[in-house]
């Protein structure tokens, strides 16, 4: 932190002088925030800085009201909306002290707070600070140029007097303005709020047209040398037709004012056929009578156009052209910023889409549907996932997720975690074995990383599920009947700051049970805490269940997703009906399960002893036989042959076999040894090493799955027609 006195406004560099003349010719004829907003952005410039802010002296003592404010998003300047005088903020102890301050402040991105006092008759009126991005203070040139500005600002500020505080005489231009320049008041600081380019259109919309008494606005933006229409007022839909997306080497009203930069004011539709005689049968259209068509330029360059526009014939004073101008040169800057805002939440939004399954895998053992809702209050990604993941033996892997926070680096995160978890799923590790893995992921990213998971396995043979949860809230289940049932087991911490062993528990699920995933997004908030969201949830499952069709669907399979897409819908509805002002992502992912029948199962136990391939093979022919798949009993007493001649020869203990019948064939051959069988090259002159080979080449896939008494060798064969 750093202080000094105030430097006098000479000796400015030539680009200080350029900048203070610039000012000058630019807030010609404005008064008020208006002037000041168009101040703070020079001050900004002429320190780089991220941002900049005009205080004035409020009705409390000591207290600072934020009149301006240029380059900051809503978030930042509401924190410096209202300054107490006992804060240790920059601009109270510069007009506190009456000097130059300078502390080191990381609000909003920035290296430091630069503020200079407002010089006034009896003291400081206020400050004008710099969010400043160096590594140090201001260096004298940059103190001595804000030093000017704030010289600059004072000589329009009204001066302390009576009893009305100086920041709301400066929102009436001191008693002289009109209820336009207070409109405009209120545009700057709307505008300085303006987070996405609808936010900037709307701001225009209710700041501007009351004031002036105009019934239309268009606001069109340049993309790809087209005027696209980002929001309007006033027109019919076939007008909006007829003008949207139009070339920019089109003559129309916008592409002219455009091409000349000027500013083009047609107070009766004699003069704006006057100004452009060709469009006759566009003015017609439009049903107005008068126009105000201002180019939207900035950084040197046209971005747009501004329309405001009067169903009755007007006229425009120079001080209102003067006002509408500015106001042109302000809504350009706002939607530029609020362009690259959008440029880069949609870039986010697609990342966050292509992180999360495009589409929910169609399965034998269940049906899913999934819905992610991004939060509505905050412009970046958050870390919210979930997955549904195929394993082998047609069971399934439910997957749900939330890492702590919200931008990019989550977001990367998640990816990083969805992938891990895909890879440790394929390898068919049990869900405490894959959580302790996870959780060595999430301490590596470092001490501040930590997120909450659901891991779920479903097994269609045996209906159980078994799951382990680190720090997420538990799946809600929903008997065939209706009946809710919320399990309750202990929640291991979070990944980050749990250590193995991870508990496990199962749950059995009758046929057609509905399993209820969701993220603390959905059923957690400021106005609620998470055991009443989750009651909640309950509740809208339930009635959403006793009101659909889902039962119904359950015996037509081919309308069973869409009706878990409408429940999902329904519950969504229910528990986030305000979407536009949540604060945190959400996942809701509902599963219909189903059983494999008692028919499409068939176990054998095998000797343990040479005699084992052959009764596995006898086995395999008979079972085929009863089920009408003869066509594949020669591949598959190979791969019986193959896997059970290998656990004789390398495995111990006595072996069984198991065969499903699914959309598939699987052959499962189980024994007590945790060795793990490869493939090896064989050379061109060895005897044997080719049988899981031969096992892989008649399979669509085959592998291994560990369990607590050995393992299991498994083999899937495609059913033929």
């Amino acid at each position: 932190m750093a202080t000094g006195n105030a430097h006098p406004a000479s000796n400015l560099a030539q680009a200080e002088s350029v900048r203070l003349r610039l000012l000058e010719a630019e807030a010609d004829g404005l008064t008020g925030s208006a002037a000041w907003a168009l101040a703070a952005q020079q001050a900004m410039a002429g320190l780089d800085g991220l941002g900049a802010l005009v205080h004035l002296r409020g009705d409390v003592p000591g207290e600072l009201r934020l009149a301006a404010a240029s380059g900051l998003g809503p978030d930042v300047t509401a924190a410096w909306a209202r300054l107490r005088g006992d804060q240790d903020a920059s601009p109270v102890r510069a007009a506190r002290s009456g000097s130059d301050v300078w502390s080191a402040d990381t609000t909003g991105g920035a290296s430091g707070t630069a503020s200079v006092p407002l010089p006034g008759p009896d003291g400081p009126i206020g400050a004008l600070s710099v969010l400043t991005t160096g590594p140090g203070s201001p260096d004298p040139e940059q103190w001595s140029f804000l030093t000017a500005v704030a010289a600059w600002i004072a000589r329009r500020a009204p001066r302390l007097g009576g009893d009305t505080p100086a920041w709301s005489r400066a929102a009436d231009g001191a008693g002289e303005g009109t209820d336009a320049e207070l409109r405009m008041s209120e545009l700057t600081v709307a505008l300085a709020e303006a987070v996405t380019s609808l936010d900037v259109v709307r701001a225009v919309q209710e700041r501007v047209l009351p004031p002036f008494g105009a019934d239309g606005m268009l606001v069109e933006v340049i993309e790809r040398d087209r005027l696209h229409i980002l929001g309007s007022t006033g027109y019919s839909q076939d007008f909006l037709d007829e003008i949207e997306g139009v070339p920019l080497t089109t003559h129309t009203a916008a592409t002219t004012v455009l091409r000349t930069g000027t500013p083009a004011f047609a107070e009766s539709p004699a003069e704006f056929l006057r100004l452009f005689p060709p469009l006759e049968s566009l003015m017609v259209a439009s049903a107005k009578r008068a126009w105000a068509m201002l180019p939207l330029i900035a950084s040197g360059r046209a971005i747009g156009c501004c329309v405001i526009s009067f169903t009755q014939e007007r006229s425009f004073s120079d001080e209102q052209r003067t006002l509408l101008t500015a106001l042109s040169g302000l809504v350009a800057q706002a939607l530029e910023r609020a362009r690259l805002y959008d440029a880069e939440h949609t870039r986010a939004q697609e990342l966050q889409r292509g992180l999360l399954p495009r589409a929910l895998p169609s399965l034998p053992s269940l049906s899913a549907g999934a819905r992610y809702l991004p939060a509505g209050q905050s412009g970046e990604v958050g870390g919210d996932w979930y997955d549904v993941i195929r394993l082998s033996s047609d069971r399934v892997a439910l997957v749900v997720g939330d890492v702590m926070g919200h931008g990019v680096t989550e977001a990367v995160t998640m990816a990083r975690l969805r992938t891990a978890v895909r890879t440790l799923a394929d390898l068919d590790i049990p869900p405490d074995d894959l959580f302790a893995h996870l959780g060595d992921l999430v301490r590596g990213l470092g001490d501040d990383s930590y997120a909450t998971c659901l891991y779920a396995e479903y097994d269609p043979v045996t209906r159980i599920c078994t799951f382990a949860s680190a720090g997420h809230p538990l799946p809600i289940l929903v008997h065939p009947d209706g009946t809710v049932v919320r399990p309750e087991p202990a929640v291991d911490p979070p990944l980050g700051t749990a250590e193995p062993p991870f508990a496990t528990h199962e749950l059995h699920l009758p046929d057609n049970s509905l399993l209820v995933f969701c993220t603390d997004g959905l059923v957690e908030s400021a106005t609620r805490d998470i055991d009443e969201g989750l009651n909640q949830l309950e509740r809208s499952v339930s009635r959403a269940v006793a009101q659909s069709a889902l039962s119904s669907a359950v015996r037509r399979d081919e309308e069973l997703e869409p009706a878990l897409d409408r429940l999902c819908d329904t519950v969504m509805a229910d528990l986030l009906p305000d979407r536009e002002h949540t604060d945190d992502d959400a996942v809701l992912l509902v599963v219909h399960t189903r059983g494999m029948p008692d028919g499409d199962v068939a176990s054998f136990g095998l000797p343990d002893d040479p005699r084992a391939a052959g009764e596995a093979r006898r086995h395999v022919r008979e079972q085929l036989a009863l089920w009408g798949l003869t066509d594949l009993e020669m591949t598959t007493e190979l791969v019986v042959s193959e896997l059970v001649g290998n656990v004789t020869r390398h495995a111990t203990g006595p072996a069984r076999m198991r065969l499903l019948r699914g959309t598939s064939l699987i052959c499962e051959v189980y024994d007590a040894s945790p060795t793990t069988p490869r493939i090896r090259r064989a050379a061109s002159t060895d005897e044997g090493g080719r049988g899981l080979q031969l096992v892989a080449a008649v399979s669509r896939r085959w592998g291994t799955r560990f369990l607590p008494e050995g393992k299991c060798i498994w083999s899937e064969q495609p059913l033929t027609a």
